[in-house]
């Protein structure tokens, strides 16, 4: 087992400030864990419901009655089976006589937001958990987070083949079971194709004319299904950023895969080998090592973006925030340089800087504002960033 201290704490101090905090994210990134530890180290009463045991579901099948009396904590795995219960924590939450604390955890579907959004407006307070970080595995471990992701089963696992065949499972759970609490109608085999077909794409802009025609469905159609995936925490998209010059730029998002673990199982790469002789290897390198920057800086979805005009200039990821534009490019190789891409990016966005990040262990400046961060000085190296 890997300590998740900082997500341990950070849950902590939630509670303390909400009465009702809701811990949202893909299947397996250990939602559940987490809130058990957090449970372990409350002081006071516990209640713990699990939403998929139906024992939990009969003592909650009159929802204000089970839950008014119950003081301290309270915490409801898969709240999303039980929608109406946010209209219940709404009034518990409202309580002035000693009022509980609410821990409510589900995957990020659409109706866990829209019903928390409708009924909890101001009382709750989302925090959204992935799967391990750089900063909670040791730096000699970054290429096994790379090809394995950061979901723990996988990432724990005894061997390569046996995270494998987890992450094989993962996928088929997730079509099969997952996807029709998301309101997507499509079979599951289908879902796969397309699935799997964003995995090919990982990194690249969205074609929905493309991915339509794959399917014989419309591009509205297509699109609604990357955006039901988007929003189950399975899939990323990195919004086009917009700079005010005459170059025409862009406009589609950047569509990629969330684990670079699920990603090299549904492109079937079963060993670092497979991946390191696959097209696709920069790519998942390159989304690997932008996740581990957006988590580490701290940043929201909404301050990242990435920047890429017609005539060939591109910026891999542009953070904004306030008065400072800091970006990032990422290199799978052992000896980084400055490109005129990156010289572009300098001048037309403005940067603050602009960091290199590659497989290695050492900084290094550049040039001006361009230095080459290693992977395994990753967390030291834009700490001052924050």
């Amino acid at each position: 087992m890997i300590a998740r201290t900082d997500e341990l704490n950070a849950l902590q101090g939630l509670l303390k400030r909400h009465r009702v905090v809701g811990i949202v994210g893909a299947r397996q990134v250990g939602k559940t864990t987490l809130a058990r530890a957090v449970s372990a180290a409350w002081r006071g009463h516990v209640s713990f419901f699990d939403m998929e045991n139906p024992e939990d579901r009969a003592r909650l099948a009159d929802p204000m009655l089970a839950l008014k009396a119950l003081g301290g904590l309270v915490v409801i795995d898969e709240v999303q089976r039980v929608p109406d219960l946010f209209a219940i924590l709404r009034v518990l939450a409202d309580k002035p006589v000693r009022p509980a604390r609410f821990l409510v955890l589900g995957s990020a579907s659409p109706e866990l937001l829209r019903q928390g959004s409708e009924t909890l407006a101001g009382r709750i307070y989302y925090h959204e958990v992935a799967g391990f970080a750089l900063d909670e595995v040791e730096n000699k471990q970054h290429e096994r987070l790379w090809i394995r992701g950061g979901l723990p089963r996988s990432y724990l696992a005894r061997s390569a083949s046996d995270s494998f065949e987890w992450r094989q499972g993962f996928v088929r759970t997730f079509l099969e079971r997952d996807l029709p609490q998301l309101g997507i109608g499509m079979p599951s085999m289908a879902m796969e194709r397309f699935w799997t077909m964003l995995a090919h794409y990982h990194g690249q802009t969205w074609n929905g004319s493309e991915f339509g025609r794959s399917f014989g469905l419309s591009d509205t159609t297509v699109r609604s299904y990357l955006d039901r995936l988007t929003s189950s925490l399975v899939v990323r998209q990195l919004l086009p950023w917009y700079a005010n010059i005459s170059k025409r730029q862009v406009r589609a998002p950047k569509v990629y895969i969330a684990d670079s673990g699920v990603l090299h199982a549904l492109l079937n790469l079963r060993t670092q080998r497979d991946v390191e002789s696959h097209p696709k290897m920069g790519a998942s390198w390159e989304g690997f090592a932008l996740d581990q920057v957006v988590r580490r800086l701290g940043v929201e979805r909404r301050e990242c973006f990435f920047w890429a005009t017609y005539s060939g200039a591109e910026l891999d990821l542009l953070i904004v925030r306030g008065n400072r534009r800091l970006g990032f490019e990422f290199k799978r190789s052992s000896s980084p340089s400055v490109t005129p891409s990156m010289r572009s990016a300098l001048a037309d966005l403005a940067l603050t800087r602009l960091d290199v990040i590659y497989p290695g262990d050492d900084v290094f400046p550049l040039a001006d504002r361009v230095r080459a961060v290693g992977i395994t000085c990753l967390m030291d190296a834009i700490q001052s960033l924050r």
